[in-house]
């Protein structure tokens, strides 16, 4: 007895002394990224302090078994084997508690980081949000719809649906403290599948984002030149004449598709990846690897410089966009209301879907963004706060994009000039009377001009010279603009030569392009670095080499995207593709929290670990009107594609024009193994915990 004694004495110190060291190792942990804000939720810390007392109660009776056994061995007594071995192990190793706490230290070691301050939280997540892509395709959609109209829309589609859908994955990372994978997992899981979904068109996506910034790195190479190269048409070899194919087209037109993409006529044509755009993949994953090698550090610094970046830049060319003719056309066009637009059902799925893309749902980043946020703090004012960013960006570039106004009134100008040019020449040739030569000048407003003499010729002149002329029309050239990154490549870029001081906006312009790309690779690539950091511990001790084969891997997988045909399939995934899987992720997030889980209880954690409880009417949101919404948007953008042929705007290089063509079968086949293989984990998870 007295040996037992003194062994259970010599225990609860060592116990005693582990529990020290472990705190001690706590706040040391703290300096792996950031000494002052590395904290673990309260879920986190029971959970752990029951795992040590159940460690400790099974490390106390096993030294009393040894005590015994030692004693009786002593007295010769017969002693058993389970006695031999404890005795040996007690010999051995006299200390099993300071391992418990050495395992305990290194699990503390490898928890996640905290920001330091919303305000790092907010400009990462607003960084992540700023897509090019949402803020033109909220733009198209207010350009053909009506602008007011599709703005209250999109205002009730927002605070309704968004902000409530945008605050469930803030909090599930923030009470989880998980990456995208594991958090479906500790809430719910039976749905536990949608983390591997999330992540896998996150990967896919992140493969075909960072070639865009191949492009603008190309383009910004060359806009060091006066006059840029899409300012004019080339010269053939050894000759003082055009290019041929230039000439047939716009010189901004003929740069984008034969010299930057070396586009194909269809996207059976491919071939090998084009070398003038390999450099610039390479460089443009080095900068992502450059901002994100030591990991939340160096990630927050860079979007703290990169999001004021952005809007100084927009800012810049809103107000220069004020100044040039043409631009109070724009904001007309897009401040009309149209009535019609309310009742129409396109339009409020097409605002439903922009509302999710717009806040990057469903993809990981707001979950992997997330868990670094302090467990103190109310997420629920972040997420509205960045709803209320989101809608002033969309809103900012939207007026900033009335540039394109100006852009279609030079067009129109030079459209007007050439048939007066025609026409001049048609008259000398006697082609036509002298009644039909158009004013000798056309300066000042060639447009107004030119559009005022036609009106005042007789009739039977009138129809000679419309036989002879192309229609110039400033409201159908302003309506041209289509989806897709050729508009932003080709008309922004060709309205900036229009510009006095042309190489400084194109090369503003570019950097713009470059740091809206670049900020929101940076979310794609936290969301797939975090979850393989969380799933597989052995990550966890060599974050900056994953970071480099993570990045080494998806250059090489994105060189497919840079072959003649790579922009073909870019279209494909990003048009028809990407939708499907995300609403059925965001659907699965919603069902794990507010039915599996129940959003009641989840509400409850949040305000217990908060200090302060809830709205209730994000719990009405979350069970009734989001569910339906989203079941909503599935079924209408399945009817919708369903009923729509299948297209991209290819290059015909026999015409020098884009062309429309239909994707072949293989195209379709394509969209729906790729929906198939990403959507695979749900029901494989689902059946692997019932049996």
């Amino acid at each position: 007895m007295k040996t037992e004694a003194q062994a259970s004495k010599s225990l609860l110190t060592n116990v005693l002394f582990a529990e020290t060291e472990l705190s001690e190792a706590f706040l040391r942990s703290q300096t792996w990224e950031d000494r002052s804000t590395a904290n673990w939720p309260p879920m986190v810390w029971v959970s752990k302090s029951q795992d040590l007392e159940a460690r400790i109660a099974k490390a106390l009776a096993w030294e009393i078994q040894a005590g015994e056994a030692q004693h009786r061995a002593n007295q010769g007594k017969p002693v058993s084997g389970l006695e031999v071995e404890a005795t040996q192990a007690l010999n051995q190793k006299p200390l099993p508690e300071v391992q418990v706490a050495e395992e305990e230290k290194r699990e503390v070691l490898f928890t996640h980081p905290c920001l330091s301050s919303k305000v790092e939280y907010i400009l990462t997540e607003v960084g992540y949000s700023m897509k090019i892509s949402s803020h033109w395709h909220f733009f198209l959609l207010c350009l053909h719809n009506g602008g007011c109209s599709c703005l209250i829309i999109y205002i009730l589609m927002l605070f309704l649906v968004g902000v409530p859908l945008l605050f469930l994955e803030m909090a599930a990372g923030q009470r989880t403290r998980q990456g995208s994978i594991g958090v479906w997992k500790v809430i719910s899981p039976w749905i536990g599948g949608v983390g591997y979904s999330s992540f896998m068109v996150c990967f896919i996506t992140s493969l075909y984002l960072n070639v865009v910034n191949a492009w603008t790195l190309f383009y910004l190479g060359q806009s060091f030149y006066s006059p840029v190269p899409w300012e004019k048409c080339p010269l053939l070899g050894n000759s003082s004449d055009f290019d041929p194919e230039c000439v047939r087209t716009s010189p901004s037109l003929y740069f984008w598709y034969r010299l930057i993409l070396k586009a194909s006529d269809r996207i059976e044509d491919g071939g090998l990846p084009v070398f003038s755009l390999n450099l610039p993949l390479l460089v443009s994953w080095c900068l992502v690897g450059a901002f994100m090698i030591n990991g939340l550090k160096s990630t927050r610094k860079v979007m703290c410089v990169l999001v004021p970046a952005l809007y100084f830049i927009i800012l810049c060319f809103l107000f220069r966009s004020l100044l040039l003719e043409g631009a109070a056309f724009g904001f007309q066009h897009l401040l009309l209301a149209k009535i019609s637009a309310m009742y129409n059902m396109s339009v409020w799925y097409q605002a439903g879907n922009q509302v999710l893309f717009a806040l990057g749902l469903g993809f990981g980043p707001v979950v992997s963004l997330s868990l670094h946020v302090h467990p103190s703090t109310s997420c629920l004012s972040d997420g509205f706060l960045e709803a209320l960013v989101n809608l002033f960006s969309m809103l900012l570039v939207t007026s900033a994009f009335c540039i394109l106004g100006y852009w279609a009134t030079v067009i129109t100008h030079h459209c007007n000039e050439k048939n007066a040019e025609a026409l001049a020449k048609l008259v000398t040739l006697g082609k036509l009377p002298v009644a039909a030569h158009p004013p000798p000048d056309l300066v000042d407003n060639p447009t107004s001009i030119f559009s005022s003499w036609l009106s005042s010729l007789p009739r039977p002149i009138k129809s000679m010279v419309l036989s002879y002329v192309t229609e110039c029309n400033l409201k159908k050239q302003f309506s041209k603009v289509k989806a897709g990154p050729v508009i932003a490549f080709v008309a922004f870029l060709e309205a900036m030569s229009f510009i006095p001081w042309s190489v400084f906006w194109s090369i503003l312009l570019l950097l713009l392009l470059l740091t809206l790309r670049l900020s929101s690779v940076i979310g794609f690539m936290q969301a797939i670095l975090t979850p393989l950091q969380d799933t597989f511990s052995s990550f966890r001790k060599y974050t900056k080499l994953l970071t480099v084969v993570v990045f080494v891997l998806m250059f090489l997988c994105g060189l497919f995207f840079t072959q003649p045909s790579g922009i073909y399939y870019m279209s494909l995934l990003n048009e028809y593709w990407t939708v499907f899987p995300i609403i059925i992720i965001i659907i699965l997030e919603n069902v794990a929290v507010s039915w599996a889980y129940r959003a009641r209880r989840f509400l409850e954690d949040l305000a217990i670990m908060w200090g302060s409880p809830a709205s209730l009417i994000i719990h009405g949101l979350w069970c009734f009107l989001s569910p339906f919404v989203l079941l909503a948007l599935f079924v209408i953008t399945v009817i919708h594609l369903s009923q729509k042929t299948i297209t991209y705007v290819a290059w015909d290089s026999n015409s020098s024009k884009e062309v429309l063509q239909q994707y072949p079968s293989w195209g379709l086949l394509t969209i729906i193994a790729l929906f198939l293989m990403v959507i695979l984990p749900i029901p494989t998870y689902f059946v692997n915990c019932l049996t």
